[in-house]
């Protein structure tokens, strides 16, 4: 179902967190210029122009390209990446990125993605659906979505390491990213490294404030005057991954719990909505415990 395009298939992107140091920029653009790529966007960013961290995000268009993808990589480890001491990766808009969403009742955040990819506006394959409840099957398969049902019985640790290992038997080598769009269930760290690949979280606060569950009761107890929702990389420590999107809603005293619940949904659709998409379009380069997004 989806209507996306095949207009990214020349574009690939470079990343790099290196050293800042002078000639960066221009040996970059050299070497790809000198293989017969075409610049298309460059974003950078420098902590310190003297002895600061250099971050850079460039997207180039391949079709002239005079190398293989193995060839121009192991080229630019030699030629740039080693003398500049960099990390870097190049990432290919196409094969698109599949893509794993899990969900458990809560369909707001599932519905934003699955609609805005449908509209080609999320370049991935929505490669699966994974769920604790039935609940949002036939929504989910009116988009040609997988959909897999798979119960966690509460208060039952065994049971719910086996439905982890469920999870993971659909998930490992089917996606390149998982998406928890309001999954309430706390993933274990087993679960977290053995995807293999990144997970992004949705959490229904302006993080670090309100951790963990129901923080929009805790929000209306301490009388906030803003709420807010937070997509972060997920880690082992419960809501405390690299932050990649935030947004926030003013709100006062004659807004009850289930108006900041209302409020708050739409700041997580589009919250996670942007932080996907950021993603996907390979934006993101993770420093540390914090991100740089361009």
């Amino acid at each position: 179902m989806n209507t996306s395009d095949d207009s990214g298939r020349n574009i690939a992107r470079l990343l790099i967190t290196s050293p800042d140091r002078p000639g960066l920029v221009a040996a970059v653009s050299q070497f790809i210029f000198s293989h017969g790529a075409n610049i298309t966007q460059l974003d950078q960013h420098s902590t310190d122009p003297e002895g600061g961290k250099f971050f850079m995000r460039l997207e180039f268009q391949t079709p002239h390209l005079d190398l293989g993808r193995e060839a121009l990589m192991a080229a630019f480890d030699q030629v740039v990446a080693k003398p500049f001491e960099m990390q870097w990766s190049i990432q290919y808009a196409r094969p698109a990125k599949r893509l794993a969403i899990m969900v458990s009742r809560h369909e707001h955040c599932l519905m934003e993605l699955l609609w805005r990819w449908s509209r080609g506006e999320l370049p991935c394959e929505a490669a699966m659906v994974v769920s604790n409840h039935p609940d949002l099957k036939e929504a989910v398969e009116r988009f040609g979505v997988p959909f897999h049902y798979i119960p966690v019985p509460p208060r039952d640790p065994e049971a719910k390491r086996k439905a982890e290992e469920q999870a993971l038997e659909l998930i490992r080598g089917k996606a390149d990213a998982v998406v928890l769009a309001r999954y309430m269930q706390i993933l274990s760290p087993e679960f977290i490294a053995g995807t293999g690949v990144p997970i992004i979280n949705i959490h229904h606060s302006f993080l670090p404030a309100f951790i963990g569950a129901d923080p929009y009761r805790q929000a209306f107890q301490r009388g906030v005057k803003l709420i807010g929702a937070t997509a972060h990389y997920v880690t082992a420590e419960l809501d405390a991954g690299p932050i990649i999107s935030q947004d926030v809603a003013h709100v006062s005293h004659r807004h009850g719990v289930e108006d900041l619940k209302d409020l708050g949904r739409d700041l997580e659709r589009q919250v996670l909505a942007r932080a996907v998409r950021a993603h996907l379009e390979d934006r993101i380069i993770v420093d540390g415990n914090k991100t740089v997004v361009f």
